[in-house]
């Protein structure tokens, strides 16, 4: 739409025609560009797409499948380092109204160009694909990418999309931006998520009171949230304050283990639910157009079922396999916390999630009432162990297990597809692209052969040939032929690099 004086002129744009007002969008590690190609054949009203990629190869292929789809005229290539051509485009007449990230690993070297390259109340698309990290594996190492330390967890993928929304809105607050979540999403091996940026001074200043540190016990796996800022209104203003803590003590009150501090994370919602129900009544109300229609209403629904003020959640099989007792169904669990008085639903990221509201300390006497009727082995209990200190305490709640229709959500009564399995063995991430664009085939033989090598020690000393020696590669090793360890693949380099 234009506006001159007081008359408006709209504008109606259709696919694959260039709109001089439209959006411009950016796919800042394009690869072979399909995802921009697709951009251009079903969105209409756009007015340039860049696709961009550092490699020649790729910027070239990207050129060539613009031709070949005849998008040329909205779809140009690009061969530049990403966060450079977004630090280029820091003005606001420069800026990318759409910017979509989806590179190998992590997106962190290209988060604070994207929040200053992207328009006022634009849409960044942001792809992580380095769970292993963000799911608890290292640690030491999410913090240095993200500003946020990951713990091994059941919640692991729901605090992997907290932490990237954390990050997000750490990198815009220096600039006086802040972040909105329309949609986060965990599935298959990645999360994926969409936020809008805005500027906004007083708005940063609640940045504190959205991050929120957490404590884990190691034990039962309970944990809590420690806002990291606290905000009191007075009249019309606001007061900004440290936050008070810890919330819990040295060990954990309900099996006497420790803590572990994990993040910050973003403590607030992931979700905007009104721009997910158009979303998802979109893909209901044309369900041909993607031939994955029926997941994404399943994921979507899901998502719309979610509490979105509380964050995290439980598992019930861990809740179960903690104090060594048969799992109750979920139905009964959630009708359990229902007749209790809280609120409950799942979460699209796990599928036997409970998200609530209920403090830790009800979670355990509903399972207290559930093992009385599906009694343990006492003896077999260790008296130090979790499961022995949970037990022994009495429940102060009668929770009762009569099913509720309340307790079974809409998504599973319509039996829709919410977590769909694997369309074949070794399915998921695969290794990095070769400079000759193919993939080792060798990969799964090297899964194999290294699957838990740290914990099964090898007892037969030929099969530590097929691990490389590390002095030998230093050139420190004196056992010559006689070492345990392989000199083969060292020799083979050599020769290579001959």
């Amino acid at each position: 739409m234009e506006e001159e004086g007081d008359k408006k002129e709209f504008i109606t744009a259709s696919v694959g025609e260039r709109c001089e007002p439209g959006l411009r969008v950016l796919e800042g590690l394009a690869a072979s560009g399909l995802r921009s190609v697709r951009f251009a054949l079903e969105i209409p009203g756009l007015k340039s797409i860049t696709a961009n990629d550092y490699s020649a190869k790729a910027a070239a292929l990207i050129a060539r499948n613009a031709q070949h789809n005849n998008v040329s005229h909205i779809l140009q290539a690009s061969q530049r380092d990403a966060s450079m051509v977004m630090y280029e485009a820091r003005g606001r007449k420069e800026r990318y109204d759409v910017i979509d990230l989806d590179p190998y690993g992590s997106p962190s070297p290209f988060l604070d160009a994207a929040v200053q390259a992207v328009s006022e109340g634009g849409l960044l698309c942001i792809t992580c694909t380095d769970m292993a990290v963000m799911a608890g594996n290292s640690g030491e190492t999410c913090y240095s990418k993200y500003g946020s330390v990951s713990i091994k967890s059941k919640y692991c993928h729901e605090m992997a999309l907290r932490i990237i929304l954390h990050s997000l809105d750490q990198r815009a607050a220096v600039y006086q931006r802040y972040i909105e979540p329309l949609l986060s999403v965990s599935v298959d091996f990645y999360i994926r998520v969409f936020v809008r940026v805005k500027t906004g001074q007083v708005v940063v200043k609640n940045s504190a009171s959205k991050q929120a540190l957490l404590y884990n016990c190691v034990g039962c796996g309970a944990f809590h949230l420690q806002r990291m800022g606290k905000k009191m209104s007075q009249g019309k203003h606001m007061k900004y304050s440290a936050a008070t803590g810890p919330p819990v003590g040295p060990s954990c009150e309900h099996c006497g283990q420790r803590h572990q501090l994990g993040g910050p994370i973003w403590a607030e919602p992931i979700h905007d639910i009104t721009f997910v129900q158009k979303v998802l009544s979109a893909v209901s109300g044309n369900p041909t157009r993607f031939r994955t229609s029926k997941r994404i209403e399943g994921v979507l629904s899901m998502v719309t079922e979610e509490l979105q003020d509380i964050p995290l959640y439980y598992v019930l099989d861990h809740l179960s396999s903690t104090v060594h007792c048969n799992t109750p169904s979920m139905l009964q669990f959630r009708s359990a916390l229902l007749h209790a008085g809280y609120r409950v639903s799942l979460s699209h990221a796990c599928k036997n999630a409970v998200k609530t509201d209920a403090p830790a300390e009800v979670l355990w006497d509903i399972i207290r009432g559930w093992e009385k009727s599906n009694p343990v082995k006492r003896e077999r209990l260790s008296e130090t162990s979790p499961a022995h200190r949970i037990l022994s305490k009495e429940p102060t709640l009668q929770a009762c297990f009569e099913i509720r229709e309340d307790a079974n959500p809409q998504s599973r009564k319509q039996h829709l597809t919410r977590f769909q399995e694997n369309p074949q063995a070794n399915w998921g991430p695969k290794a990095r692209a070769k400079a000759g664009g193919g993939i080792s085939s060798e990969l799964e033989d090297k899964r194999k052969q290294f699957q838990g090598k740290r914990k099964k020690p090898i007892t037969d000393s030929s099969q530590l040939k097929s691990f490389p020696c590390k002095k030998f590669r230093k050139g420190t090793c004196t056992y010559g032929d006689k070492c345990c360890y392989s000199h083969e693949l060292e020799q083979e380099t050599e020769e290579k690099m001959a």
